[in-house]
C-alpha cells in the first residue's frame, strides 16, 4: 500500500464531502439505534444545533480566556449548570475537559499535587479504588507515578467498603469510586465511602462520567439508588461526561470540585519560559472552542424537560432488555439496575459468551465484549427503543446456535477473546494486544481482522495448539470452585 500523499491542488468541497460520505459507509449505524455504546444520539435537530455551535467556534481557542471571552463564559455556564445537576454547593468550581479520561487524569494529578503541598513527607503516593473503577485510573497512575490499591467488589458489583478502608495507609492521597461503574452499571456505596474518606481526611472523587447526566433524572423517575453526588459530605469532586448522556459532541467532559481550595492544585503554571508566563487549567494547551460551544448548546437545547424525556426512553429500553434477556435460558444479568447499563453473561457452561457475540456480530450487532467474567455490555439510549425486540430475537437464535454448535467457542473472535480473557498469562495477552496496536497504527495504515490467523499471530496459534487442554482445565477448575463455594455456604 503506497503512502497517502497531500494533493497538489485542493479538492472541491463537493468532492471532499462525497469522499467523507464514502468513508462513513463502513461505520456502525448509530442513528437508528443499532449500537449499544460509543454514540449518544438524540435526533437530527439536536445534531444540527450542536453542529452549528461547533462550527461557529471551531477556530476559537480556549487557551487564552481573555482573547475568547465567549468561550470562558460558556465554560463557566456549563460547569455551573453541571454543578447544579450534581447538587454541588455554591462554592463549587471546575473546568471542562476533553473527556472522561482527562477528567480522571486531572483528579489524580490534582490530589497528588495537593498531597505534595500538604503532606510533603509522602514519597510513594497511592490511591484506593474499587476493582471495577475505570481503566483511566490505571493510565493516571502510570503517568503520574502513583500506586493504585484495589479493593474487591461484591457479587452485585458494589465495592467492599471495609476492604477499601483496610487499604488506606499514610501514603494514601485520595479515594475514588463510581456512579455507576462501567462494566455492570452498579453504583458504589458512596455514602459509606464518604464517611471513610471523612474519617481519614482524604479527598474522595466520584467518577460519574457515565452517570452524571443520567442518574439525576432517573432518581426523579423513581429509580432507587444510593446518594452518589455532592449531597454526600465526604465527596470532594465529581466528573461527568457531557459527550455521553449530556448528548454533546465528542470531546467534552466536566470536572467539578467542592471549592477552589481543591481546584487550585489542578492548575499548571510556569513563570520562567522564554515565551512568557504559561498557565493551563487542564492538560491541553490549546483547547477546542467547538467542543465547549457544542456542549453548551446541548445543555441549552435540551433543558430539564429534554433530559427527562431522554432518560425515560433510556430507562424503558434498559428495563425491556433486562426482562427479555432474563427470559433466555442460559443467560443471566450482572450488576444492579441502578442505571441504564445492561450487562449479560452466561450461567450455562454450554453457552460461551464470546461465541454468542460472534453470531450476533455476524447479524450486524456490534458487541462490547468484557472479561472477568466474560460478559456483554449494553448502554441503553432512547434511540435504541425500536431495536430491543429485533436484538432479543437475534440473541435468542444466537444462543440456540451456540448451544447446538459447541465448536464455535474455539473459532473466530470467540477463540481469541476467550483465551485472552481466561488465561492467567496477562503479560502474554498484553504483548499480543500491543502487536495488534502496532499493526493498526503501522506506516501502511493496516486494519486488523481477529479472524485472520496471520494477523493475530501467536494468540491464534496458541489457541489452536493448547485450546482444548486449557479450556478443559478451566472447566474442571470451575467445577471445583463451585463445589468449594457450596461447601463454604453450608
Amino acid at each position: 500500500m503506497s503512502r497517502p500523499r497531500l494533493p497538489r491542488t485542493g479538492d472541491s468541497a463537493d468532492a471532499i464531502v462525497a469522499r467523507l460520505e464514502q468513508l462513513a459507509l463502513g461505520d456502525v449505524d448509530y442513528r437508528h439505534g443499532k449500537t449499544w455504546s460509543l454514540v449518544y444520539w438524540v435526533d437530527e435537530e439536536h445534531h444540527a444545533v450542536c453542529e452549528k455551535a461547533m462550527t461557529m467556534f471551531m477556530d476559537a481557542n480556549a487557551l487564552n480566556p481573555m482573547a475568547f471571552k465567549s468561550l470562558k463564559r460558556m465554560e463557566y455556564e456549563v460547569v455551573q449548570m453541571s454543578a447544579g445537576i450534581l447538587n454541588a454547593p455554591d462554592t463549587a468550581v471546575g473546568t471542562m475537559t476533553t473527556g472522561g479520561t482527562e477528567s480522571l487524569l486531572l483528579a489524580v494529578k490534582t490530589y497528588r499535587d495537593r498531597a505534595r503541598a500538604k503532606k510533603p513527607w509522602i514519597r510513594n503516593p497511592n490511591i484506593v479504588v474499587p476493582a471495577s473503577i475505570h481503566v483511566a485510573f490505571d493510565k493516571a497512575c502510570h503517568f503520574f507515578d502513583v500506586k493504585k490499591k484495589v479493593a474487591p467488589v461484591l457479587p452485585d458489583g458494589q465495592v467492599d467498603v471495609a476492604a477499601m478502608a483496610r487499604l488506606i495507609d499514610r501514603n494514601t492521597i485520595m479515594m475514588a469510586a463510581s456512579a455507576p461503574q462501567y462494566p455492570w452499571g452498579t453504583i458504589d456505596p458512596i455514602p459509606e465511602l464518604g464517611r471513610v474518606a471523612a474519617k481519614h481526611k482524604l479527598p474522595f472523587h466520584v467518577d460519574a462520567c457515565f452517570g452524571g447526566f443520567m442518574l439525576p433524572w432517573l432518581e426523579g423517575l423513581g429509580v432507587e439508588m444510593p446518594e452518589w453526588d455532592f449531597r454526600v459530605p465526604g465527596v470532594s469532586s465529581v466528573s461527568a461526561d457531557l459527550h455521553k448522556y449530556g448528548y454533546a459532541p465528542k470531546g467534552a467532559s466536566v470536572l467539578v470540585y467542592r471549592d477552589m481550595g481543591l481546584l487550585r492544585h489542578q492548575f499548571f503554571v510556569v513563570g520562567g519560559w522564554a515565551g512568557g508566563i504559561y498557565v493551563s487549567p487542564s492538560i491541553p494547551g490549546t483547547r477546542s472552542g467547538g467542543a465547549i460551544a457544542g456542549a453548551w448548546a446541548s445543555l441549552m437545547r435540551l433543558g430539564e424537560e429534554g433530559f427527562i424525556r431522554l432518560a425515560e426512553g433510556a430507562l424503558e429500553t434498559a428495563r425491556a432488555l433486562r426482562v427479555g434477556i432474563s427470559a433466555i435460558d442460559g443467560l443471566a444479568l450482572m450488576g444492579r439496575p441502578d442505571a441504564t447499563i445492561v450487562t449479560w453473561t452466561s450461567n450455562d457452561p454450554a453457552i460461551d459468551v464470546y461465541a454468542v457475540a460472534d453470531v450476533m456480530q455476524a447479524r450486524d450487532w456490534p458487541m462490547d465484549r468484557q472479561q472477568n467474567p466474560p460478559s456483554i455490555h449494553l448502554t441503553a439510549n432512547a434511540v435504541n427503543r425500536g431495536q430491543v425486540e429485533p436484538y432479543l430475537a437475534d440473541l435468542r437464535e444466537a444462543v440456540a446456535t451456540v448451544r447446538a454448535n459447541p465448536s464455535l467457542r474455539k473459532e473466530g473472535e470467540a477463540a481469541v477473546y476467550g483465551l485472552m480473557a481466561k488465561i492467567p498469562l496477562k503479560g502474554f495477552v498484553e504483548r499480543e494486544v500491543l502487536k495488534v496496536m502496532e499493526q493498526m497504527y503501522s506506516a501502511d495504515g493496516g486494519e486488523m481482522d481477529l479472524t485472520d490467523k496471520e494477523q493475530t499471530g501467536a494468540v491464534q496459534q496458541f489457541v489452536e495448539r493448547h485450546g482444548d487442554r486449557i479450556f478443559g482445565a478451566l472447566d474442571r477448575l470451575r467445577v471445583i470452585r463451585d463445589k468449594l463455594r457450596f461447601r463454604l455456604r453450608r
